[in-house]
């Protein structure tokens, strides 16, 4: 079992950042694939981004390319995402995932965990 807390999340205005943290417990962290969706009212969950266990590997979505970048520190059991030059479309609950996997993965029905969300909000 892996249990995962998002946190960073708040409203901030058109052209900001923001800095999403994922802390997970439970099984070996580095164990996992991990990726970032987000979800806004209406409309289905959206792939973001995902790294690999090693964090040598990413794949982010052309939405957010060149904006949002993932990251992890194995270390601290932890996955960010950073996210940059944000619109007011970005406005969404965002979540972190885990997937036993060893490669990154862009479809949420193959993680196997998933946090509890967190808002972001983005002004115009």
């Amino acid at each position: 079992q892996v249990q995962l807390v998002e946190s960073g999340g708040g409203l901030v205005q058109a052209g900001g950042s923001l800095r999403l943290s994922c802390v997970a417990s439970g099984r070996t962290f580095s164990s996992y694939t991990m990726g970032w969706f987000r979800q806004a009212p209406g409309k289905e969950r959206e792939f973001v981004a995902t790294i690999d266990r090693s964090g040598g590997s990413t794949y982010t979505a052309d939405s957010v390319k060149g904006r949002f970048a993932i990251s992890r520190d194995n270390a601290k059991s932890t996955v960010y995402l950073q996210m940059n030059s944000l619109k007011p479309e970005d406005t969404a609950v965002y979540y972190c995932a885990a997937a036993n996997r060893r490669f990154t993965v862009v479809v949420a029905r193959s993680y196997d965990y998933w946090g509890q969300g967190t808002q972001v909000t983005v002004s115009s």
